[in-house]
């Protein structure tokens, strides 16, 4: 995940962990990558992908503050280096700056764009604000004029946070609405900082360490809440399984069906073990994660050691082996266990019942939504093995959610 143009943007989302990086790099004339630094990045990243297809992805910051200009010299480099393998790339945006340009040099390049969108204006202005605190909607449905127009294939992006978790089947219908049939959910978890944190000039707290024996820290007023969370996820999923299986496509259940037929998680948070997702800075700087970009975790900078070297090494293999090994006993009893291993180790920092650190704020929402999926994913399952279409589960699902409701309606006559 590279930040070709650090932490720097042209909003001031009040969310935002990432803009506090900034203090981290007190110069701020030189938040742009350099020529040196970029074809350093592209060369050694394509020669140290083993197989024949291999993925850029550009964030930020925003990284349309960058140009045009600098992203022609990015698929130059691309094209120069590539030594036969297939290169592909996708830029994450908040979409305020695109224009006919910008679509035009997209489509040529058959980028992929993800599109951060928080839901209908309302619910999307509560947080995703310009650097005047004025609401950014409006620019953001403009910029997504711009990628239909140009047939710039996107999907979203949305931060679930304190007010659109109250609002699921909104949200949910309106990224349908606008044409998003690649949807991805990231849920809002964080804590504000403690007396290291600001010595740095931060404001939100840093992951919990794994070897430490509490944690720390008061959650934000706009993280979203676990109950909520959950009720979210469970909402969205019983109208997806019911109505649009085959064709939107969410990210979470997706990976869900990954790891319920055996096939592993294609996204890290919910992998046994991490440590493939790491982040690059703008002068080359790389951390062991996109939520890890403090001191501690830098590995090394890519002008003074390689990609490879540093993604291997020995403290980037315990950081990701930590995920798994740092487990409370109560995570590694739990029933959904092979589904949620624990989520984003950066959201562990409450108690189990029995008083045991390293649990995930998060866990309440995961236990309820991985049993209430169960029955569906099991479904999805045995008809891929059958060869069969996994749209398929919809009328099953919708016959199973029948049936539950009228025995609602029964218990509660035979209670009377």
């Amino acid at each position: 995940m590279t930040k070709p143009i650090g932490s720097l943007c042209n909003l001031d989302c009040k969310y935002c962990f990432y803009l506090e990086k900034e203090h981290l790099y007190p110069d701020k004339r030189n938040f742009r990558m350099s020529d040196e630094v970029l074809e350093a990045y592209i060369r050694q990243y394509i020669e140290q992908q083993p197989g024949p297809e291999v993925s850029f992805a550009w964030q930020g910051g925003e990284p349309t503050l960058l140009g045009v200009e600098f992203f022609e010299k990015v698929v130059a480099l691309q094209s120069k280096y590539s030594g036969g393998k297939s290169i592909s790339n996708a830029l994450q945006t908040n979409g305020t700056l695109l224009d006919d340009d910008w679509g035009r040099f997209l489509r040529r390049h058959s980028f992929l764009v993800g599109l951060s969108v928080d839901g209908p204006r309302k619910l999307h202005d509560a947080y995703r604000v310009d650097k005047g605190q004025r609401p950014t909607f409006d620019k953001v449905m403009r910029g997504l004029g711009f990628l239909k127009k140009h047939q710039v294939d996107f999907n979203t992006l949305t931060v679930v946070h304190r007010e659109n978790s109250k609002h699921p089947l909104e949200v949910y219908r309106f990224l349908k609405d606008i044409g998003s049939g690649f949807i991805q959910f990231i849920p809002l978890v964080e804590r504000k900082a403690g007396v290291e944190e600001e010595k740095l000039g931060l404001w939100l707290a840093e992951p919990p360490d794994p070897e430490a024996d509490a944690y720390s820290g008061t959650v934000t007023s706009w993280s979203v809440r676990p109950e909520r969370y959950g009720e979210f996820l469970c909402t969205i999923f019983d109208e997806w399984v019911t109505r649009d299986v085959g064709r939107y496509f969410v990210q979470l259940f997706d990976v869900a069906l990954g790891n319920w037929i055996g096939a592993g998680s294609g996204l890290c948070v919910f992998a046994e073990t991490c440590g493939r997702a790491m982040a690059m800075e703008h002068n080359g700087d790389l951390y062991s994660c996109d939520h890890y970009v403090y001191p501690k975790y830098k590995l090394g900078n890519i002008l003074n050691g390689t990609i490879g070297e540093m993604a291997d090494g020995k403290r980037q293999r315990k950081f990701g082996d930590d995920k798994r090994d740092a487990l409370p006993r109560y995570c590694r009893e739990c029933e959904v266990r092979f589904a949620c291993n624990g989520e984003c180790p950066k959201h562990r920092f409450i108690e189990t019942p029995d008083g045991e650190p390293g649990l995930n704020y998060l866990c309440a929402a995961y236990k309820r939504f991985f049993n209430h999926i169960d029955p569906s994913m099991q479904a999805m399952g045995q008809l891929l093995q059958r060869g069969m279409a996994p749209a398929m589960v919809m009328e099953m699902a919708r016959e199973r959610m029948a049936a539950s409701r009228k025995g609602k309606r029964g218990e509660k006559k035979a209670r009377r």
